[in-house]
């Protein structure tokens, strides 16, 4: 896996980090998983730009999915509302890690977030301007979700 900054090492930290504490571990997270997981991760921090593709420069919502599936070899849409379309859905609410969560933020404005761990996921906020983390299960990304879908397995 090559990643852009940090390296495997922040990414190690980063993903022991975040599947220790409140959100239940996950023992089986490998391969292209891990790898779309981690590239996600290693971007926590980057300023969002609206259009953005650039890792550690400037990401909007698709871009960081687009960014960390390209990482592990898995060729995925650009634009949010082509990944959702082009997802395999997850059934329920219970997405994985490396899964894709899609959200209506506004009329004609979609989001879109990847999964780190069974309760939180990597978005490029445009609220907070930076790749952050955030928890599924808050009221206001629960009034906006429209599901789940994945590109991997």
């Amino acid at each position: 896996m090559r990643l852009h900054g940090g390296g495997c090492v922040l990414c190690a930290l980063l993903m022991s980090g975040v599947l220790s504490g409140c959100a239940t571990p996950r023992n089986d997270l490998a391969g292209p998983r891990a790898d779309v997981v981690l590239a996600g991760l290693s971007q926590v921090g980057t300023p969002y730009v609206y259009g953005g593709s650039s890792p550690g420069e400037g990401l909007d919502c698709s871009g960081l999915t687009y960014y960390a599936h390209h990482v592990a070899g898995v060729r995925i849409p650009r634009v949010s509302t082509d990944q959702l379309r082009a997802a395999t859905p997850v059934p329920g609410r219970r997405p994985r890690a490396g899964d894709m969560v899609f959200f209506r933020t506004g009329p004609g404005q979609h989001h879109v977030g990847l999964m780190v761990d069974d309760e939180r996921f990597v978005h490029a906020s445009t609220s907070r301007r930076e790749v952050r983390l955030d928890r599924l299960a808050t009221p206001y990304w629960q009034a906006r979700y429209v599901g789940a879908g994945t590109y991997l397995d």
